[in-house]
């Protein structure tokens, strides 16, 4: 599916889709507890769906309900040998400890770029616990894995992928005796291990974090059930914030002031380019300015990428982007990717190995834009249309249903002007 984008000002308000770094990590909980929970503001988007049914081929039994989940936990167990993670790094790397929980042999299945998505810091543990596994010679999927996990002492780095670790955090605790997980380097996204032991602690497991450096995991825990409602997504909120800032006007309700996500941290990059957001009762509220370039680090927010992508190349001045080396391993290489598409506008992005300079320009102009099958740089080019000078097209528009499969429903009730092909 492709959509032309005929610009205009969008305005209304939003209950910002639930976060899909909370809801996977929900349901794995549930999924591992001793009896039923129900989880509330779920959506089903592609990726929730791979994590919903790899827990059920590792035992789980999860109902889907009206904006929601019933979920009755189990042992983990091989309901089925192969898990597809479709394109879903999150539920390949959190299940794959998991599912070596249970001896018998398992396959891991995905497509497009996650099957070249690294897995050596896995690998690593698997040679050094006589674990067996195959992979492709050229790719890291399908990858057939065969063996238990073993109590113990886990090093690992921290700064290619917070993932690995909240895999290992989710496994350790179901081991009968205590393991430790040392990390090699600084960890990085620390916000998203925030994430994983705040939602081990309302599922009842216990946890001892030695400032990022070391992680105490006692052995023989038990999950126990917990009802949990997801709270809003700052990674999706961050596209509607940079729409704002560029002219739209659109309140955005359901975010939590005081939420752990890493990607809350759109407000304070937002803010460092002169943007006007603040928190009201119950929403949160961004005034149209010309906002300014900035330095902006993403060591611990990655998927902020593309949209500031968008703010910057909109902005007066230059924005400096650092520690930015991981948009490059994502759905597609974020760098270079909105370095190519935005440059078609009329943007003017020198790229670096770790980062990207962005000229800010006044405007953009219409041009056809390839989404990369990425959902965040479609959603991101889309909102490049608040001061886009001309109709832009976006090619196979659909992949926004990894995480947002209503996004451009919701794009045209905020008064977006779309045609479809």
């Amino acid at each position: 599916m492709n959509v032309t984008i005929h610009p205009k000002k969008l305005e209304g308000s939003l209950i910002v889709p639930p976060s899909k770094s909370l809801s996977h990590r929900a349901i794995i909980a549930a999924s591992l507890a001793q009896g039923t929970s129900v989880l509330s503001n779920v959506v089903l988007s592609k990726d929730i769906m791979a994590t919903i049914d790899g827990m059920r081929a590792l035992g789980a039994t999860i109902e889907l309900q009206e904006n929601g989940l019933k979920i009755t936990g189990s042992k983990v167990k091989r309901i089925q040998s192969e898990i597809f993670a479709n394109e879903s790094g999150s539920t390949l790397r959190f299940l794959i400890p998991i599912a070596l929980l249970h001896k018998d042999p398992v396959c891991f299945t995905g497509k497009n770029n996650l099957v070249h998505r690294p897995l050596d810091s896995y690998y690593e543990i698997f040679e050094a616990q006589g674990i067996s596994y195959t992979h492709p010679e050229d790719q890291f999927l399908p990858l057939h894995v065969e063996g238990q996990l073993q109590p113990g002492i886990y090093t690992i780095r921290g700064d290619i992928s917070s993932q690995f670790i909240t895999g290992l955090l989710y496994a350790l605790p179901l081991l009968n005796k205590e393991s430790k997980i040392i990390i090699t380097t600084e960890l990085e996204s620390k916000g998203y291990v925030d994430l994983t032991l705040d939602i081990l602690r309302k599922f009842g497991i216990r946890i001892t974090n030695q400032k990022y450096k070391e992680f105490i995991i006692p052995g023989n825990q038990v999950f126990v059930p917990c009802d949990y409602q997801v709270e809003g997504d700052y990674s999706q909120v961050a596209f509607f914030l940079v729409a704002n800032a560029l002219g739209a006007d659109i309140k955005l309700y359901g975010m939590h002031e005081n939420s752990f996500q890493g990607d809350k941290k759109i407000m304070e990059d937002m803010k460092a380019m002169g943007a006007n957001i603040e928190y009201k009762k119950d929403h949160i509220v961004c005034t149209p300015t010309l906002t300014k370039g900035a330095t902006i680090d993403f060591s611990q927010s990655p998927d902020l990428g593309p949209a500031l992508t968008v703010l910057a190349s909109l902005s007066e001045g230059t924005s400096q982007f650092i520690h930015a080396e991981r948009l490059r391993i994502k759905e597609c290489d974020r760098i270079t990717c909105m370095r190519q598409e935005l440059e078609k506008m009329g943007a003017q992005i020198l790229e670096q190995q770790d980062g990207m300079t962005i000229e800010g320009v006044k405007e953009l102009t219409g041009a056809i834009l390839d989404s990369h099958n990425d959902h965040r740089v479609a959603m991101a080019l889309a909102m490049a249309s608040m001061k886009t000078k001309g109709d832009l097209k976006i090619l196979n528009a659909e992949c926004v249903t990894k995480s947002f499969p209503d996004f451009w429903n919701v794009f045209e009730s905020l008064g977006g002007d779309i045609t479809y092909e």
